[in-house]
């Protein structure tokens, strides 16, 4: 495994001798696509590097150790560094998620429990966006129904990363690990009598994808204008500007009606129509190639209950990974890193499994 860290060490030389060439920048697309694999390839040729100065330091404080008492002595701490470096570089050469540098379309959706579940929807949504604020990315909503209480019955909201985000730090790295069904224990604002109620609201996570990277045929859509229903005297429910598009080969349907104009909404459906469209070829692609290669599973089982959050006790639990803290409204406030984490170190430690054993029957 540590071997083939040279064919990226060479990869990231070639690459670094392409983006030296002139004639490469009069390609902008090219140039993009080249910086953000040389980024993406950085960390690891660095831990290679510094692998092989640990293993030479090793060796060389063995071949003097018989001669010299002082480096028979150093000889334990300069063992514990190249161990160190060793395990950085493995961790790094981990197949990793081709998904993990982009941007994404997030999706709440309030479940059972009418109102309340609403507002436990609109609870995530903020949660979300103030998590998104904490790490620097920008977010938009694209399309959003609200309840009569003031939560959404559904919303969608793109967050995205600004600039080259180091790898494990963009969106979809951070925030895939939120999709399944979310539950909340709590007293909701309609109840009289004081009783806990559980209520629940879905969360879908989608890789935003480029045009160029989803080929959609207009023919294989059909496309529906209708009128918006929003709030009652303003313009957006007085014409038909809503777009309800369906992907027919497929069956997937997706619809916007927060913009006035049905231009911006139909381009806001198709935004979340070809994350979809990507989603699905990924999710078919993993599927596919699960029994050869288990290192490129999910982990993470996205259409399962994965969280619950109980107010009474102020405590969130993650039933995938085990993780529990008292801290629920801090963690409503955007402080979401610790719980995410565990999901990331899960994973990866699954993977890390996954390539020790090698592939599937093997």
């Amino acid at each position: 495994m540590l071997e083939s860290a040279a064919a990226l060490v060479q990869e990231h030389a070639d690459l670094e001798r392409q983006l030296a060439d002139p004639s490469v920048h009069t390609d902008q697309d090219l140039v993009r696509k080249l910086n953000k694999r040389y980024a993406a390839l950085a960390p690891t040729v660095a831990a290679y590097h510094a692998w092989h100065a640990a293993r030479d330091d090793v060796a060389a404080a063995r071949e003097l150790a018989a001669e010299d008492e002082a480096f028979r002595a150093e000889l334990p701490s300069l063992e514990a560094v190249e161990r160190a470096a060793e395990d950085k570089l493995r961790r790094l050469l981990i197949p990793r998620d081709p998904d993990d540098d982009r941007d994404v379309i997030l999706e709440v959706k309030a479940g059972e429990g009418g109102e309340e579940s609403a507002l436990f929807a609109g609870d995530l949504v903020r949660m979300y966006l103030r998590y998104a604020e904490r790490r620097g990315w920008r977010t938009e909503v694209i399309d959003a129904t609200e309840s009569d209480l003031g939560g959404y019955k559904d919303i969608r909201v793109a967050v995205k990363a600004k600039g080259t985000p180091e790898p494990g730090d963009a969106p979809w790295a951070r925030l895939k690990y939120e999709g399944g069904v979310h539950r909340v224990q709590r007293v909701p604002v309609t109840e009289s009598q004081g009783r806990i109620h559980t209520s629940a609201a879905g969360v879908l996570v989608m890789p935003e994808a480029d045009e160029v990277e989803v080929t959609i045929d207009p023919n294989d859509l059909k496309i529906d204008v209708y009128r918006s229903s929003g709030p009652g005297g303003q313009s957006v429910n007085t014409t038909d500007s809503a777009v309800r598009i369906t992907h027919l080969p497929t069956g997937v349907v997706v619809s916007c009606q927060n913009e006035k104009s049905q231009l911006q909404n139909k381009e806001s459906a198709m935004r979340v129509l070809r994350a979809r469209l990507h989603q699905l070829a990924q999710d078919a692609a993993d599927e596919a190639a699960s029994a050869a290669r288990k290192s490129q599973i999910r982990t993470v089982d996205r259409s399962e209950r994965i969280r619950t959050y109980n107010f009474p006790e102020n405590r969130i639990s993650d039933h995938r990974t085990g993780y529990k803290a008292y801290n629920l409204d801090t963690v409503l406030d955007g402080d979401l890193d610790p719980m995410v984490q565990s999901a990331v170190d899960a994973d990866e430690a699954a993977r890390m499994a996954a390539v020790a054993e090698g592939p599937a029957g093997a």
